[in-house]
């Protein structure tokens, strides 16, 4: 569920895939909604020429510092921090987009990081918000919500079947005293799930759910299908990563449902029309052995790319 640190010494996740995905015209214009440390925005920008445009964004201020040190001196590179979900109402994006690029997750910087909280495996503040400065910290919000609301996050974002033993098991420990760090949460869950031959640690699940509840990541994830939708001009293309079941459902069922008729309803007596806005571009890819190998976090990638179709006529407001 990680994007590569482009400045180690891997690329980010199935970059040359994505880039052949997003068929880069040197002129065209290019937007890469989860910048990280700019490993495919690099790339990007390598095919672009002096009327090429790269448009980036992220919701974490240290990405945002980082593609403003590499890239703020370039006259195609536009900077905006937020989330995906808002890139229809960024003004930059409203002469329409070439190519949309999502690679979704929490990016290896943040996971390395062990202050940004997100990772089991490294003590730190429990805080997991991919943007610091908005919302609830993970542990402001498991400090008041109900065992049923924490039950239901853990089971619908981490499809963990211990849920409502892990929910029961907080609350009760919150009692005594506050989660405020991650490895504090994290032996919580292993007391409750002893890990025996599992290869993965029994957190895994709880941390993924949390993570994504906090940052809404399947909402901005829908959110952000339909603006790039809006944006992308006829021809352009849709390349997304994801790396879990659930988001890949998501961009699955957003793709099918704008470049396939929905199934014809006998008790219809009028068959309606349908308008095709996206042709899906192969089904889904998996990245090459030869990454995987030298890369474990690729092994989970699955990549999906999509062309809009249609008359001309360039995205309005999603």
């Amino acid at each position: 569920m990680e994007r590569t640190h482009a400045r180690s010494g891997h690329l980010p996740v199935m970059y040359r895939q994505a880039l052949d995905g997003l068929r880069v015209l040197g002129d065209g214009a290019y937007l890469d909604g989860t910048f990280g440390r700019g490993g495919h925005a690099r790339g990007v920008l390598e095919l672009l020429q002096a009327r090429g445009r790269l448009l980036v964004m992220d919701k974490d201020p240290e990405a945002i510092a980082v593609a403003e040190r590499e890239f703020g001196g370039d006259p195609r590179v536009s900077i905006y921090r937020g989330s995906f979900a808002d890139l229809a109402h960024w003004d930059e994006t409203a002469a329409g987009l070439d190519g949309v690029l999502l690679d979704l997750g929490v990016s290896s910087p943040q996971l390395d990081v062990a202050e940004r909280g997100f990772s089991f495996g490294k003590d730190g503040p429990l805080d997991m918000r991919m943007d610091p400065d908005s919302g609830q910290s993970a542990a402001q919000w498991l400090a008041t919500a109900s065992e049923k609301e924490i039950a239901d996050v853990l089971w619908t974002y981490g499809e963990e079947r211990q849920s409502r033993k892990i929910a029961r098991t907080i609350v009760a420990r919150r009692s005594e005293q506050p989660l405020l760090r991650t490895a504090q949460l994290a032996d919580l869950i292993a007391s409750v799930m002893p890990r025996g031959d599992n290869k993965i640690h029994p957190a895994t699940r709880s941390f993924q759910a949390i993570r994504i509840f906090i940052n809404r990541e399947l909402a901005d994830l829908e959110a952000g299908l339909d603006a790039a939708l809006a944006r992308l001009k006829p021809g352009g293309r849709l390349a997304v990563i994801s790396f879990h079941s659930l988001e890949d459902r998501i961009v699955k069922q957003f793709i099918a449902r704008h470049s396939k008729a929905p199934p014809a309803n006998r008790r219809m007596p009028i068959e309606l029309a349908f308008t095709p806005t996206l042709l899906a571009i192969g089904g889904a890819q998996k990245a090459f052995d030869e990454e995987t190998a030298s890369n474990p976090r690729a092994r989970s990638a699955v990549l999906r790319v999509a062309e809009k179709l249609g008359d001309g006529a360039q995205g309005g407001a999603a």
